[in-house]
């Protein structure tokens, strides 16, 4: 928590707020794996390399509860699933690729552009 200065109130921070939204070793790989296109849980599992089942399905469920990710169930047998980001999720697209430049800058590299953040942010 801090104090604003101009009304002496004691509010959160918001930089906290990211961090325990987004915050984790996991999280911000599962979102910058979203940034491209919709994915299935197989999918993102195979594209994090070391996360768990059972961490990937933690995440996911978290990241729906803050209203960032949905999640889509097809009428198909066997069941399809697919994760995406919501519309309030994409309000966080920015976010990530501020991180992503930021990253390529410490790493001492120039900044790539990114792929589909484009397509998804509209």
């Amino acid at each position: 928590m801090f104090v604003r200065a101009e009304t002496g109130q004691d509010r959160k921070c918001p930089i906290e707020t990211v961090i325990q939204v987004v915050g984790g070793k996991w999280k911000p790989l599962i979102l910058w794996q979203l940034l491209e296109s919709s994915k299935r849980f197989s999918e993102l599992e195979k594209s994090i390399p070391g996360v768990t089942q059972k961490m990937l399905a933690q995440h996911l469920r978290e990241l729906e509860m803050d209203r960032l990710v949905t999640r889509t169930i097809y009428p198909s047998v066997p069941p399809k699933v697919e994760y995406s980001f919501s519309e309030h999720g994409k309000t966080l697209i920015p976010v990530l690729e501020a991180m992503c430049e930021w990253g390529d800058t410490h790493n001492g590299q120039s900044p790539k552009p990114i792929a589909g953040a484009v397509a998804n942010s509209v």
